[in-house]
Formats: C-alpha cells, sequence, structure tokens
C-alpha cells in the first residue's frame, strides 16, 4: 500500500485528511482553490470524520462530490 494520501494508477484512494494540494489537485473538479480550501479547513476544523464533510468546503457540492466520492478515503 502507498503512503497516506498518495493517489495513484493503482486505484488508490485519496485521504483528503492526510493528502497535499497537489494530490487534491488530481481529483476531478478540485482545482488550486478547492484544495488549498481542504487545507484550510483541516487546519481550522481538525480532521474530516466521513467523506460527506468535504461538501462543507465552499464550492463543493452534491456534483462535485458525486465525482469524487469513488476516489476518496478518510482516515484519522
Amino acid at each position: 500500500v502507498g503512503e497516506p494520501g498518495l493517489s495513484g494508477d493503482d486505484g488508490s484512494l485519496v485521504d483528503i485528511n492526510h493528502a497535499s494540494r497537489e494530490e487534491l489537485m488530481t481529483l476531478p473538479g478540485i482545482g488550486e482553490t478547492k484544495a488549498k480550501a481542504i487545507l484550510t479547513y483541516r487546519e481550522t476544523h481538525g480532521s474530516f470524520h466521513a467523506k460527506e464533510d468535504i461538501m462543507n468546503i465552499e464550492g463543493i457540492k452534491d456534483g462535485v462530490y458525486h465525482k469524487i466520492e469513488s476516489l476518496i478515503t478518510v482516515s484519522e
């Protein structure tokens, strides 16, 4: 298994609690602005408890969430 937060061609998931800005930007619909917002959210609020919590990020609603839902994971 790869390092936490890393996504790769092997189908591994992006851990939204540990991924870097660059790793988050590999997700469809997540550009630099949203990736930075995810990092800021983690710094301010702590870890995500469920994948759905990513919808607390401004600009990430149902449409984007449904694109990335199967590509992300949450670990403590």
